[in-house]
């Protein structure tokens, strides 16, 4: 009688165990090799992604495609944005300026190629000043450069301060929020007209 009993209870904790081991695996490879959690810190990304939000980025996009002018991305931050050392600092941003393309920042906005980009998602008082690395001057991209911005122009440290990420810096494309609540959902995906 006890030896059934044991022999149950045995093989209850048996498949808990293998219920838990699949799912940590599971959970492990999409982590390492497909998506990852990310945490909004600072303002940078204002309205668009609030201090706080929780989003999900795609690591799998970048390996067989290169970002697009408007894709929200996470990178690790240059050292010119000079991080805290031993914080793993990742930023997040909108890719504006495109390999070989050249940029300006004047007249309350980011200039693609001699033309004023639209952007409806950027707030009517959020002025868009030039940064020490583009005050005054017009850069042309590398080939393996991205300008990217905060969409909170007055308070974000970006390309317009520090220069251009490159593919090997981003960590992935921003494209689900799943905190809070009420933001729940897909990223919207704009396109340019200039």
């Amino acid at each position: 009688m006890f030896g059934n009993f044991f022999s149950s209870v045995g093989e209850f904790f048996l498949e808990i165990t293998q219920t838990v081991v699949v799912v940590l695996s599971i959970f492990l490879i999409l982590y390492l090799f497909i998506m990852q959690p990310h945490q909004v810190n600072g303002l940078s990304m204002y309205p668009n992604y609030e201090n706080g939000d929780y989003l999900l980025t795609d690591k799998v996009s970048y390996k067989t495609g290169m970002p697009q002018r408007g894709d929200v991305v996470v990178f690790h931050a240059p050292e010119a944005a000079q991080c805290p050392t031993g914080t793993g600092c990742d930023f997040i941003k909108r890719v504006l300026g495109l390999p070989g393309e050249s940029v300006e920042v004047k007249d309350n906005g980011i200039w693609i190629n001699g033309h004023k980009i639209t952007e409806p998602y950027i707030p009517e008082e959020n002025y868009t000043r030039p940064g020490a690395f583009t005050q005054n001057r017009v850069i042309t991209l590398g080939r393996n450069e991205y300008f990217v911005s905060g969409d909170n122009r007055p308070h974000s440290s970006d390309s317009r301060a520090w220069g251009p990420i490159t593919p090997k810096e981003i960590v992935g494309k921003a494209f689900f929020r799943y905190w809070p609540p009420k933001s729940f959902g897909m990223f919207p995906v704009y396109t340019y007209a200039f």
